[in-house]
């Protein structure tokens, strides 16, 4: 999201009969022990509640009071988007990112990366490209900038506001688009490579109802899931008025059930009823096990890119309002948050062995297993992993060849993974129905 540079469509949305006939804030009965900041009580559950972040406001004593006190997740607003971070081919500048991810990890924060590719703020000289030679820019531009800050992003937008709004429910016409349909796979298969451990996202706004573009995306999620293309969360920027819609909770299940995170982005609500629907979209965020977190854009209203819409939690000499004491009665409420857990076994495999571990990203009724293959002090040019599923069947698998769904499941290289240098890795995953725990795989070379 851009402060300036264009408007979102912002649909104002007819309340229920219910939150209507209440006419008043929602307020839910926190236990004993609740905590008294955004991000703590985020945090009882497994989940964040965090910021949109401007360096230049980092001066401002009552702007950085808030942000160190009530949150414990940051974006930057704008410091970390092409345009910023890339002014001219191939020269590189990272201070105003820097500042805000250093000034985050300095009181014990993480950081969203926002955004790696977006068709607005492209620096004027990619605005002026097309083609192959615009498609060789961009995955340079996503490998450095990746690689600048490997390790140190929580998770990335990868890719922000490619669809198109309407009912066609289709990509958005851009110089990125038209470097080929494609563009967002390659983008994420080179964020995964140039950052391994980052979170990949992809990120768009309009999308909180189940609705035509909202379904495209799911589409390509569903695809990409299907397919092996490294995307573990989707992003769902809530601007609204007003009220959050009636599916909202179940648009963000559906995503989660194709196995990754949902994480609210870019929240800020206008209009009368702006405290019952905060507390709404938060009850809906922790109702979803999936949904990681929520980030507010902005601190303080005066900070909003909606000018005089007073859509954020703060007022302008930095009072809280209603709405944050909805949003904070609903996090202390609890609800279980995702889970990850990993497991590696084989810890000395000897020469010509391999070791698996497992990421697990578990939640009601489903999970998202991504294994890991790593070669011993050999090359491996084949391997096998073995696991058992005591609860759980195997729905879907990708980068790998897969014998049996449920108890003892088999998985061995396809075509294009099995050659793997001494000492480096490779990865498969698969998504299934119950429970995934205790997988424990071992890993035997073939």
């Amino acid at each position: 999201m851009k402060l300036t540079s264009r408007s979102v469509s912002l649909v104002p949305i007819v309340a229920t009969a219910s939150a209507a006939a209440l006419g008043a804030v929602l307020v839910v009965s926190a236990p004993a022990s609740a905590a008294t900041t955004l991000g703590a009580a985020a945090a009882q559950s497994g989940r964040y509640f965090g910021t949109a972040v401007a360096a230049g406001k980092l001066n401002d004593q009552t702007y950085v009071n808030i942000l160190n006190t009530e949150f414990n997740m940051v974006t930057a607003e704008n410091e970390m988007k092409w345009d910023a971070t890339e002014p001219n081919r191939g020269q590189f500048t990272y201070s105003g990112g820097d500042r805000v991810l250093n000034q985050a990890v300095s009181n014990g924060k993480r950081v969203r990366g926002h955004a790696l590719l977006w068709h607005q703020q492209e620096p004027g000289w990619a605005q002026r490209m097309e083609g192959s030679d615009l498609r060789q820019a961009m995955m340079n531009h996503v490998t450095q900038v990746a690689t600048h800050y490997k390790g140190k992003i929580y998770a990335w937008d990868v890719v922000n506001e490619a669809f198109a709004d309407g009912g066609s429910g289709g990509r958005r016409d851009s110089n990125l688009q038209r470097t080929g349909n494609d563009w967002i796979e390659a983008a994420f298969r080179a964020a995964r490579a140039a950052d391994p451990a980052a979170k990949l996202c992809y990120n768009d706004y309009n999308t909180d109802s189940i609705n035509p573009k909202s379904t495209g995306i799911y589409n390509m999620v569903r695809d990409f899931k299907s397919r092996g293309v490294p995307i573990d969360c989707v992003g769902f920027q809530a601007h609204l008025t007003n009220t959050a819609p009636s599916d909202y909770q179940a648009n963000l299940q559906r995503f989660a059930n194709l196995g990754v995170e949902v994480q609210i982005t870019e929240l800020d609500i206008s209009g009368s009823n702006q405290a019952n629907a905060y507390g709404a979209v938060t009850r809906a965020c922790m109702a979803v096990r999936a949904c990681a977190g929520i980030t507010v854009w902005g601190i303080r209203d005066t900070d909003s890119w909606r000018t005089g819409q007073n859509p954020l939690l703060f007022t302008g000499s930095g009072a809280k309002k209603a709405a944050y004491n909805s949003v904070l009665d609903a996090l202390n409420a609890g609800g279980t948050g995702p889970t990850t857990t990993t497991t590696t076994t084989s810890n000395d495999p000897g020469p010509g062995g391999c070791t698996a571990s497992v990421s697990l990203n578990q939640w009601d009724g489903g999970f998202v297993a991504t294994v890991k293959v790593t070669a011993g002090s050999r090359a491996l040019n084949g391997w096998r992993v073995t696991t058992t599923l005591s609860n759980g069947t195997v729905t879907s698998s990708w980068s790998s060849n897969r014998s049996g769904t449920s108890g003892t499941v088999t998985f061995t290289n396809v075509d294009y993974n099995g050659a793997v240098p001494a000492g480096q890795s490779t990865e498969f995953g698969f998504q299934g129905t119950g429970s995934g725990s205790g997988l424990n795989p071992t890993c035997a070379a073939t």
